[in-house]
């Protein structure tokens, strides 16, 4: 009887132990990794994978809860970010990864190495990001000559691939084009700007050397890449090796500076294609960014002090006084353009010029003026 008992209590605990480990595998698909399942030599590390809390929470935009109805304005711009540029220099390096630090360009392949972000297709002036254009891994890879071999586990559904780091080309990546979002809400009565995608532009040379001719390689949708970009701290300042942003804040507070090749038109043409003359093009895309600027500028009323320093200005104006122009010019809020609010100057202060005066006449002068004033009335 005793011996019953005593077997009856070992399957219990036998079938407790089981449930449990069971139970441990299942709950969430987390598991800790043995020694034998560390990354080898040349295999990219996979990441954490992100909850379906997190996938929705960059899914969507700060600004999702604005509806249609509240944006008053919009407009699309397309921008250059040259690398060769010292403040785009946080996007290329390091070259090689260093403590845990990664340029822009290898998270990018790490990630779709590891079917972990969809790229589409660079389409001839158009962005469809659908499942129609959705890139295909391999298929780029082949394109663009990039060795690689199918990682372990690998499916014809999940496909996933390992790319030794001295294949990464990302010496070659010397420019990203980036689509900004420029709208104006009756929410926050602000106007911003908010990133929409980003493509890495390859520089490469033929054969027989010259000028390295451009390959725009595919878009990534910026809320698709988010969460990793958020993880990545970088360092931006030469005074300051403390990384104090990350890739997402170098994005999102528009800490680059982008040549602006293109605006969203009826006709689906770049600048260059308007404006042949770079002349004429450098002047379209200094007026594109003033307008920009001075936007916010024009939506509000002015004050009763602004109003009666104008009239002040106009009327000084058509005296031809310059002083009081100038001064009136000084008095108004200072308004940090959109190039000065990147740096972080401070506006300069305007000069205000001084409308010297005359020297006095002296006394015996007036007497001898007033003197042949009488002689003329006699």
């Amino acid at each position: 009887m005793k011996a019953t008992s005593r077997n009856i209590i070992l399957a219990f605990l036998m079938a407790a132990v089981a449930g449990g480990a069971a139970a441990a595998q299942d709950d969430g698909g987390v598991r800790r990794r043995s020694g034998t399942e560390r990354t080898r030599p040349g295999q990219q590390a996979q990441g954490p994978e992100l909850s379906s809390r997190v996938q929705n929470l960059y899914d969507e935009d700060a600004h999702s809860s604005i509806s249609d109805a509240d944006v008053q304005w919009m407009r699309v711009i397309y921008r250059s970010i040259d690398l060769d540029k010292d403040k785009n220099a946080a996007l290329y390096f390091p070259e090689e990864p260093i403590e845990g630090q990664e340029n822009l360009f290898r998270i990018i392949m790490r990630l779709m190495a590891n079917n972990q972000l969809p790229a589409y297709e660079y389409l001839d002036g158009r962005e469809v990001f659908t499942d129609q254009y959705r890139v295909k891994v391999r298929d780029m890879l082949d394109r663009f000559h990039i060795l690689y071999a199918d990682a372990k586990g690998s499916t014809e559904k999940n496909p996933r691939f390992v790319i030794e780091e001295s294949d990464v080309p990302s010496n070659e990546v010397l420019s990203y084009y980036v689509i900004e979002r420029w709208q104006f809400d009756t929410r926050h009565n602000r106007l911003r700007p908010h990133i929409e995608a980003i493509c890495p532009v390859l520089h490469r040379a033929g054969d027989f050397g010259g000028e390295a001719v451009r390959y725009p390689m595919f878009w990534i949708r910026f809320n698709d890449i988010r969460p990793w970009l958020t993880q990545q701290t970088i360092f931006v300042d030469d005074d300051n090796n403390m990384p104090t942003c990350t890739y997402d804040d170098f994005f999102t507070l528009a800490m680059y500076d982008g040549e602006i090749y293109k605006t969203r038109n009826l006709k689906n043409r770049s600048l260059m294609q308007i404006y042949p003359n770079e002349d004429e093009r450098r002047l379209a895309q200094d007026s594109i960014q003033a307008r920009l600027d001075s936007f916010e500028n024009k939506l509000w009323v002015p004050s009763r002090e602004e109003v009666i320093a104008a009239r002040e200005a106009r009327e000084a104006a058509e005296r031809g006084d310059t002083a009081t122009v100038a001064a009136s010019d000084d008095n108004k809020p200072a308004r940090a353009s959109r190039s000065t609010r990147r740096s972080g100057k401070k506006p300069a202060a305007r000069q205000t010029k001084v409308k010297q005066k005359k020297p006095k006449q002296s006394s015996a002068s007036s007497s001898s003026n007033a003197a042949r004033s009488v002689r003329r009335r006699k």
